[in-house]
């Protein structure tokens, strides 16, 4: 076990457990992770409670992305990295980074990525970018998304309930290793995230059952 695999075993309980509490959270799907081998998870983002949720509804440890500029705040940035969180830096090309998120996959484990890039403001997801296609297809990986809802309105007082939906595992078959490839992928990611966020929409106006299943 190394200290990436410690920092899971003591963080998901104290952080995830925390927030998923905090977040009254629900999790739809989560069977439909793979066990073993690597893979790409892929979400959308909207508030930083999302990141302890989806640490406690995947129970595979995962390899996050964060800015470049949270790994240099005191504190913070010792505790990512401790989970093996890696430095990309937005808006810009970062060849260090698409290399170790490759590495992360090509050794067997899961690379968590919140696709559109930053968090959205909006309230429904946004536009997904290509990073987490290009590994896909590079690395002939699966990906599989994860639909976060509820937590464009989650605030420290009001608790109000969040939930992750999981679609089934995604291949990419014939598309090109290049910009039309990626960019296909990505929007392949960003209509399955769309199609699952509403289903989560539908269900939290429905009273969010506790047992129910995401179309597949």
């Amino acid at each position: 076990m190394n200290a990436h695999d410690v920092a899971w075993l003591f963080g998901r309980p104290i952080l995830g457990g925390s927030g998923a509490l905090a977040a009254r959270l629900r999790s739809y799907g989560a069977d439909r992770i793979p066990r073993s081998g690597g893979v790409v998870l892929a979400f959308n983002h909207y508030s930083w409670i999302d990141i302890p949720c989806v640490g406690w509804a995947c129970k595979r440890n995962l390899y996050f992305l964060a800015k470049v500029e949270a790994h240099g705040v005191p504190g913070l940035g010792q505790l990512i990295r401790t989970f093996g969180t890696l430095s990309v830096r937005r808006g810009e090309s970062d060849r260090e980074a698409v290399r170790l998120m490759r590495e992360v996959v090509r050794r067997g484990d899961g690379l968590g990525v919140f696709v559109e890039g930053t968090r959205q403001r909006s309230g429904v997801p946004g536009k997904v970018q290509p990073g987490a296609a290009m590994v896909a297809l590079q690395e002939d990986v699966p990906v599989v998304c994860g639909a976060i809802h509820g937590s464009q309105t989650w605030k420290v007082g009001n608790f109000h309930p969040v939930s992750i939906a999981w679609g089934e595992p995604m291949r990419f078959e014939g598309l090109p290793r290049g910009g039309k490839g990626y960019r296909e992928a990505s929007q392949q990611i960003e209509d399955e995230l769309n199609r699952l966020w509403l289903w989560l929409r539908d269900l939290h106006e429905a009273g969010r059952p506790r047992h129910a299943v995401p179309p597949a």
